[in-house]
């Protein structure tokens, strides 16, 4: 019981610093539940969304996906292509792969193993790929985007985009990592002193 109460104090300091982190987004389309398209994956392949950079790196997307099949026990192992060019260009880089269980939808962060160079003002692509399990489905809008568009069959569909963001990866502030630090030393000290 002391131990779970430790833990407990550790993992609610730990998302609270990373909910006030200091990263920014650096593009982003209309926020999700705006015109929704559910795109299947799969179907329209090349999947994706061009995009200008005001950074000069990129080191996650960001995607509202879902389940195209809910409740037949098979999830999904997805990742993201950054290119070069076009929507099929030379890969930049691609993300870890997400494994996502049965059911499962919504923001899903995906990041790059390393930071990858953008120059500001050039036009980049992401594509959204399967690379194992279900149907799986993206979130599109009709709401627009002006620094890029959306592909599907890699053909834009220039007044439609994905919804999306990518930028750096949120780093906690100071304040928050010293917040932590003392909240997990007070809940460890108290553990400690309960434990003799």
């Amino acid at each position: 019981m002391k131990i779970k109460s430790f833990l407990l104090s550790a993992i609610v300091l730990l998302k609270i610093s990373t909910v006030h982190g200091q990263g920014t987004v650096d593009q982003q389309a209309a926020p999700p539940g705006l015109g929704e398209a559910n795109l299947v994956i799969q179907s329209y392949s090349p999947i994706g969304q061009s995009f200008t950079p005001a950074m000069n790196s990129v080191e996650y997307v960001a995607l509202e996906v879902g389940d195209g099949n809910r409740g037949n026990s098979l999830g999904a192992t997805l990742y993201v292509n950054l290119c070069s060019g076009s929507i099929s260009g030379p890969i930049l880089e691609s993300t870890t792969p997400v494994s996502l269980p049965d059911s499962s939808g919504g923001l899903t962060y995906f990041l790059f193993p390393t930071a990858v160079s953008l120059t500001p003002g050039t036009t980049y692509y992401f594509n959204v790929n399967v690379q194992s399990g279900d149907q799986w489905l993206v979130n599109g809008s009709v709401t627009g985007y002006t620094g890029g568009t959306e592909f599907l069959n890699g053909t834009a569909f220039p007044n439609n985009s994905l919804w999306f963001q990518e930028g750096p990866v949120p780093e906690p502030s100071v304040g928050w990592l010293a917040l932590m630090g003392g909240g997990a030393f007070f809940a460890w000290r108290r553990w400690q002193m309960k434990r003799c």
